[in-house]
């Protein structure tokens, strides 16, 4: 059961739902509100629900008598509290088909609690708005390399092809084929390739792929190995890269 507190007026009222998730009201609560005074007496009296079950309390679980939606209209009826009318129009009218539609009761925001939710919603549009203009740079840089781009129709001697890359950073550090296309595609510093190869392969249909100068590569990930750091003898973390990857020679700055 799910014990969920609400506030009428400044009087808390607790209630459970049970397995098919119907209300169950804490009995004390809601005849201390009502003003009775004797209230297990007017429980006892009016209500025809009642039952008993272990709530959680600042002392530990203790037996509790609780009772259903009905006995709340009972309870309402013989109350002499001016405002009893308006707690069971807020209870019919706001908390039984809020915790029916979710399962819980959200007491309604303060003006102070909806200034900061409106400003973390400001705060998360905004990084979206930023990360967007990141991307578009990425886009932008990509295309003007693009523009600036040799195309050969062999690989020069001092470049490396992507199978190229993987091989020789995996030599030297480790890494896996993940982590190389991470850098050479999506880290902040990611080196500009040297330009396009023409595949001569027949069944290629006259496709390119991507080569990097040997030089920009290595110096490229030398630093992105010297940013890492070990959390064993041979995994490493980056502060861009998500997650722990494979490192077994980390560069010395």
């Amino acid at each position: 059961m799910n014990l969920v507190p609400f506030n009428f007026n400044g009087s808390e009222i607790r209630l459970i739902t049970d397995d098919q998730g119907e209300p169950w009201f804490i009995a004390r609560d809601v005849a201390d509100l009502l003003e009775y005074a004797n209230p297990h007496e007017a429980v006892r009296t009016h209500c025809k629900g009642v039952r008993e079950t272990l709530i959680p309390s600042a002392g530990g679980e203790q037996m509790t008598k609780v009772i259903p939606e009905r006995d709340i209209y009972r309870l309402v009826m013989r109350s002499r509290m001016p405002a009893a009318e308006a707690f069971e129009e807020w209870v019919v009218g706001e908390v039984l088909p809020t915790i029916r539609k979710t399962g819980s009761y959200q007491r309604p925001m303060t003006q102070a609690e909806m200034i900061v939710a409106s400003a973390n919603i400001l705060v998360s549009l905004e990084r979206q708005q930023a990360q967007q203009q990141v991307d578009l740079v990425r886009v932008e840089r990509k295309v003007e390399d693009m523009e600036r781009f040799h195309v050969w129709d062999h690989r020069p001697s001092n470049c490396l092809s992507l199978t190229g890359v993987k091989a020789e950073m995996n030599k030297r550090y480790g890494l896996s084929g993940a982590v190389v296309d991470y850098v050479l595609k999506d880290w902040p510093h990611l080196p500009n390739p040297a330009g396009m190869v023409r595949n001569g392969h027949e069944e290629a249909l006259e496709s390119q792929y991507m080569v990097w100068a040997k030089t920009v590569v290595t110096t490229a990930f030398k630093r992105f190995v010297s940013e890492c750091q070990m959390e064993t003898a041979t995994q490493a973390s980056h502060p861009y890269f998500e997650g722990r990857f494979r490192l077994v020679q980390q560069v010395q700055s």
